[in-house]
């Protein structure tokens, strides 16, 4: 999630638990520890590939950040002794701060790594948008309002209210990823199309629309649900196009992104280049993490170290079609029908947008 939310949330957290012993300062602790986890954003890789890949790593890992909050327990202890509330209690607010960051950040699209060092699957929950107002807005209110009331007025009591409804917000979140995901699967039914797996994601700054792709043979799915509609959801199928993985094989770049991504990867040739597409993040068919991982030599593909490739993300045409699409069908959100072999060549201006 972005840095605001993650901020307010640990400031929500340990002004709930620490608050009347803290005062404000429990604000101020909070939404400084939870934007800890990521510091990892100022390490620099090789590749766009590996920066990618190990963000939300080691700095996310739950294993990490409950040592992190035992040792930050102990020295404060050690340093405080007479503090009028007990260890437990702070390492519990402590805890909670460090930990809901990365258990937040894996109701992303993105990936987070909350078992490092062990080597699964990266967390990708994607219920949530990277940015969610409904989320957000009522816990920043809650907090301004704590910091204005002091620990001692019922303004402090809203931080409560408003950590229950993000709780309730995450719910509802996985309830219209449930709904999204049971009509397009039944959709495909109907068109008696076998569909072998399922990822969706909610549409910029909400939880009512969603983007769902199928996957389906050597190709998938690309469908759009809200929680309104009445007709089926509008759909296309795109290539994956499987074959162009071979050469990807001895790649240690392609490998870790294909296990970073879950396998929810589309590659193209376009021209001497082959461009590796991640389809979990950005808006129906504009996609954030796209990446040139080889080259075409004397007629044969050679892995070359990952470059970005221009990303067509949408931008606010895109935008306002996702708003009127929430509340109506007619006229259906338009789904691109491109390919990426006739994709524009890389020295074209790309438009500013939106990444997941």
């Amino acid at each position: 999630m972005d840095s605001l939310t993650q901020a307010v949330l640990g400031a929500g957290l340990q002004g709930a638990v620490l608050g009347r012993f803290q005062g404000r300062k429990a604000l101020a602790y909070g939404a400084l520890l939870a934007t800890l986890p990521d510091m990892d954003v100022v390490m620099s890789y090789a590749d766009p590939v590996s920066s990618m890949t190990y963000h939300r790593g080691f700095s996310h890992s739950v294993f990490v950040l409950s040592g992190l909050a035992a040792t930050m327990t102990w020295l404060i202890r050690k340093r405080w002794p007479d503090a009028g509330y007990s260890s437990a209690r702070l390492f519990m607010a402590l805890w909670l701060v460090l930990v809901t960051h990365p258990i937040l950040d894996a109701f992303t699209s993105y990936g987070t790594q909350l078992f490092w060092p062990l080597a699964v699957t990266p967390a990708s929950w994607s219920s949530l948008f990277i940015i969610d107002p409904g989320f957000t807005v009522p816990l920043l209110l809650a907090v301004v309002l704590a910091a204005i009331g002091g620990p001692r007025s019922r303004l402090w009591q809203t931080l409560w209210w408003a950590l229950a409804w993000c709780v309730l917000y995450l719910c509802l979140s996985l309830a219209g990823k449930g709904l999204a995901e049971h009509r397009v699967r039944q959709a495909l039914r109907e068109r008696g199309v076998p569909v072998q797996q399922v990822f969706s994601a909610p549409m910029p700054f909400n939880i009512l629309l969603w983007r769902v792709v199928a996957r389906e043979g050597d190709g998938y799915y690309e469908a759009v649900s809200g929680w309104f509609d009445r007709a089926p959801p509008e759909m296309v199928r795109q290539p994956l196009h499987p074959e162009l993985a071979v050469p990807l094989l001895d790649s240690p770049q392609y490998v870790r992104l294909d296990w970073f991504s879950g396998g929810w990867l589309r590659r193209d040739a376009i021209g001497d280049e082959l461009v590796v597409s991640d389809l979990r993040m950005g808006m129906t068919g504009y996609y954030t993490f796209r990446f040139v991982m080889a080259r075409r030599v004397d007629g044969q593909w050679q892995p070359v170290l990952p470059e970005r490739w221009p990303s067509s993300r949408g931008g606010e045409q895109e935008l306002r079609a996702v708003g009127r699409r929430i509340l109506a069908q007619e006229p259906p959100l338009p789904l691109p029908q491109w390919s990426l072999r006739n994709a524009a060549p890389r020295t074209a201006p790309t438009r500013p947008g939106l990444a997941d």
